[in-house]
């Protein structure tokens, strides 16, 4: 059993609270609204009680340490894993920690976290979301793969400054992703000639997305982030039957009045294994140039109402900035920059890994799956 000295060393340590993003709306700090019921919510637990820690061994001074961690280099686990080390370090023992997670999400295993990126229709800005949130979390150290499917949309590859780069096979004949920016890069914009109509690039596209999937080789990934085309029909379905993912980030914008196509972009996860981690309001509100004022440019709250119907979180609200738009134009997402709109970035890149964190620990603290 538990030596009593590292048992009550572990139970000093407190489990991650839900994550709370700082659009809660006014809701009671702590709870984001959805977990009400949630272990996790229960702020307090220690990580003992909430199931986090496996059969813990001592050899000599070394403690080696199994913990249900679902999230690599996601902020909250991060700071579990410091408050772990430095306790038992405290306690005069030497920590050596170790992941282990039950796999009721599909990320069993080595299988990387699949975050899938959506919206119920286009022109809401859905790849510029796609494209910083997998940079952000390369950046914070995770093995990113980002998997550009929309065929409609801008030109990811030029967003991170590698269009027209080849793309090679590897001699078994895989293909072989472009890195830029500290991520891997798949996109159909290696494949499809920009020239070609719209309505071709469709058809094209459902033929060769599926394959495309397991026709890369990716190499170890943390996460993969797939920007699926905008929409909520077959070829959404196709792939997200095809590919497992752990979570989807469905993007919105506050004009999104009908909101009928968002809706639909949140239902289209109903019969998948996929947890809807949340909702980002993209073009929020106009940041000017000159006086760094915000204002409402569009009649804001879509984001918050889908949210509301749904008992999701609102992760971010990006505000409409030119210099978004700007640094795509020139390859260097907004992520990596300090203004405060490559902050909104950084933390959604953090919020989401903590979201995916908090499903995955879930799941294993409810024995492995929370599917209905």
């Amino acid at each position: 059993s538990m030596n009593d000295a590292i048992e009550a060393t572990l139970r000093s340590v407190p489990a991650p609270s839900s994550p709370v993003t700082n659009e809660t709306d006014g809701r009671a700090e702590g709870v984001e609204h959805g977990d009400a019921d949630d272990p996790e919510a229960g702020a307090g637990a220690d990580i003992v009680s909430a199931g986090l820690v496996g059969d813990v061994t001592v050899d000599g001074d070394t403690v080696t340490i199994p913990l249900a961690l679902g999230a690599p280099y996601s902020p909250a686990e991060t700071g579990l894993a410091k408050a772990i080390r430095s306790a038992v370090e405290t306690a005069g023992f030497e920590p050596s920690l170790s992941v282990a997670i039950d796999g009721g999400t599909p990320a069993a295993g080595d299988a990387p976290i699949v975050i899938a990126v959506s919206s119920g229709k286009g022109g809401v800005g859905k790849s510029t979301i796609a494209v910083n949130l997998a940079a952000g979390m390369a950046d914070r150290g995770a093995a990113v793969g980002l998997f550009d499917t929309d065929v409609y949309g801008p030109n990811v590859p030029r967003m991170l400054g590698v269009q027209g780069e080849p793309v090679r096979a590897d001699q078994h004949q895989q293909i072989v992703p472009v890195e830029a920016h500290g991520l891997k890069l798949m996109s159909v914009g290696f494949l499809v000639d920009e020239d070609l109509p719209v309505v071709w690039r469709g058809s094209l596209v459902d033929q060769t997305l599926t394959e495309l999937w397991h026709d890369v080789n990716w190499g170890h990934l943390d996460y993969v982030v797939v920007d699926l085309p905008p929409g909520t029909g077959d070829a959404q379905l196709t792939m997200l039957q095809q590919m497992p993912v752990v979570g989807s980030v469905v993007v919105t914008t506050p004009q999104d009045v009908a909101l009928d196509n968002a809706r639909k972009g949140v239902r289209l996860f109903d019969d998948h294994e996929a947890d809807v981690l949340g909702i980002v309001e993209n073009m929020s509100a106009f940041t000017c140039p000159s006086c760094g004022d915000h204002h409402e440019v569009f009649r804001a709250g879509g984001g918050s109402r889908l949210a509301e119907e749904f008992d999701l979180p609102v992760l971010s609200r990006i505000p409409l900035d030119p210099a978004i738009g700007e640094a795509g134009e020139v390859g260097e997402p907004i992520v990596f920059d300090d203004a405060p709109v490559g902050e909104r970035f950084a933390d959604l890149a953090g919020t989401v890994m903590d979201h995916v964190g908090a499903h995955r620990r879930r799941s294993h603290a409810s024995g492995g799956t929370d599917w209905p």
